[in-house]
């Protein structure tokens, strides 16, 4: 017998002494080899040997439906049906729940605020212990790399009246596209351009700015995508203007 495991039809014909000599000392050489499974099995022939005990005879011609091997057989008819009928439940609810996600992501995407994914990047990469940006400004130039991205997207804002140059940039993702945030920096401070493809149904801002927490927010759209200058305004902080690129 090959190394596997035993199929069905062989445990149940040799539980029910139905193996010729030579398939059945084909299984004990192989049971010799797997003591595990031969305890199993040999716990199937006693159940089977205590049914039969039980009816009152070895072929249990009054009440076939006892025959351990038709019992064996209604069990695993049963257990297929029962993993028909969850199959069924699982790809039903996983339809409704897709259906009722989608209505739900489009109740919802109007009431999303404008460039929150903006602030959540500047509080992932733009802290002193964030992650190793993509590319450094030391590295080359933060333009290039930027339009090999976004092509004719908007040039980076120039913020060096209020002393701020970009340093770093890393590439994100969202669920319309790839998003970039380009870190700036001015003794210490952080500001970060974000820019990104449109919203959920292609949605573009108009110029405004909105705050959160200790951020600020500035966002519009052009040329194809949206927009955030990000900066953090605590006690003493500076806020970048941007000049002209």
């Amino acid at each position: 017998m090959k190394e596997r495991s035993i199929d069905d039809l062989t445990r149940n014909a040799y539980v029910d002494g139905q193996l010729d000599p030579s398939q059945l000392q084909e299984l004990q050489a192989y049971l010799r080899a797997h003591p595990d499974e031969a305890q199993e099995l040999e716990a199937w022939r006693r159940d089977a040997q205590r049914l039969r005990e039980g009816a009152g005879g070895d072929g249990l011609p009054g009440n076939p439906a006892l025959d351990p091997a038709a019992v064996r057989a209604g069990l695993r008819v049963r257990t297929r049906r029962r993993m028909v009928m969850v199959g069924s439940l699982v790809v039903a609810v996983a339809i409704g729940g897709v259906t009722g996600w989608s209505a739900r992501d489009t109740a919802l995407a109007n009431r999303v605020l404008p460039m929150q994914d903006a602030m959540q990047a500047y509080r992932l990469f733009a802290s002193a212990d964030a992650p190793q940006p993509d590319v450094r400004a030391d590295a080359g130039d933060l333009q290039g790399w930027l339009d090999a991205y976004f092509a004719h997207a908007e040039r980076l804002p120039n913020l060096s009246d209020s002393g701020f140059r970009p340093v770093a940039a890393r590439l994100l993702a969202t669920d319309q596209g790839p998003a970039a945030l380009v870190i700036y920096e001015n003794a210490g401070q952080r500001a970060t351009f974000y820019i990104r493809p449109p919203g959920p149904g292609g949605q573009f801002l108009a110029r405004g700015s909105r705050k959160d927490g200790e951020l600020l927010a500035r966002y519009w759209s052009g040329q194809g995508y949206n927009y955030a200058l990000v900066t953090a305004g605590g006690a003493g902080g500076q806020t970048p203007q941007m000049g002209e690129s």
